[in-house]
């Protein structure tokens, strides 16, 4: 009887609004029940927009576990641990909206950096970073930054340290301690972390809008759902790209959670004996 709310949360929040859109995607205005999804494959502009949203969401998130995993390793070793993971998860209270006003103001060609840039005379013209693939880039890694870091950080510190203090008494150094101890270790970890950390990549919306392209390079799946749904009208097809966006998602997570067991799959903890 305990697990009853928990369940007949998941079924409100998530069983019901999935089985919802996908009896909607297989109910088209026209044609056979799979019409929708033939109009989403069959067009070229809204098939690539699979594309381009994967060459937003895997190298940010990439690019955030490659920048959370040093930042972890130093701030776990500091006294004052506490305020430098505040401050480094303070994105998180900004939201996209705000941060992507932020980058508009310094990056945009009257910006500061390019302002800066052009008085130390290192380039000749201003930089285009916003309104196109980078703007979006950078809105995505300050965004993203502090979730991954927070779990990178969990996982780093439940590393037990007589692990690392046992190698380095037999000889091991950093290099090495960090190939053959800490890696594998935190591999499993870091898969789930990209797991999470690619699906709230993927399902950018607001970023693309205000600081990419929409009808260009930054014309993602999240954006042709809602013209499909909201400027089309057309309730079926929205759902059907939105299926076709959780298979996307659903595809990439167990490719990255299949290969985590390529490496350690022990406990991470040391044990006392």
């Amino acid at each position: 009887m305990l697990v009853v709310p928990a369940l007949l949360a998941i079924v409100a929040l998530f069983v019901y609004p999935f089985v919802y859109g996908l009896v909607l995607s297989l109910q088209p205005k026209v044609g056979p029940f799979t019409a929708s999804y033939r109009t989403f494959f069959s067009d070229p502009f809204l098939r690539e927009t699979v594309w381009n949203t994967l060459v937003l969401a895997i190298p940010t998130t990439l690019l955030n576990i490659l920048l959370a995993v040093p930042i972890a390793f130093r701030v776990r070793l500091m006294s004052n641990q506490r305020l430098l993971t505040t401050i480094l998860v303070l994105p998180v209270t900004l939201g996209t909206v705000l941060v992507a006003q932020g980058l508009l103001t310094y990056l945009g060609p009257q910006g500061w950096f390019n302002r800066t840039l052009l008085a130390l005379h290192v380039i000749g013209a201003p930089l285009k970073l916003t309104n196109n693939y980078w703007g979006v880039f950078a809105s995505l890694v300050i965004t993203g930054f502090p979730f991954t870091f927070l779990l990178t950080l969990s996982y780093v510190s439940g590393i037990d340290p007589a692990l690392e203090h046992a190698a380095a008494t037999l000889g091991a150094g950093a290099a090495r301690r960090f190939g053959r101890i800490f890696l594998p270790l935190l591999v499993p970890g870091l898969a789930v972390t990209f797991c999470l950390s690619f699906v709230q990549a993927f399902a950018v919306f607001p970023s693309a809008v205000l600081l990419g392209a929409p009808a260009g390079s930054t014309h993602v799946i999240s954006i042709a759902a809602y013209q499909a749904a909201f400027e089309r009208y057309d309730a079926s097809l929205g759902s059907a790209i939105a299926m076709v966006m959780g298979a996307v998602q659903l595809v990439v997570v167990l490719l990255a959670l299949g290969a985590r067991s390529l490496f350690y799959r022990g406990p991470v903890g040391g044990t006392k004996g």
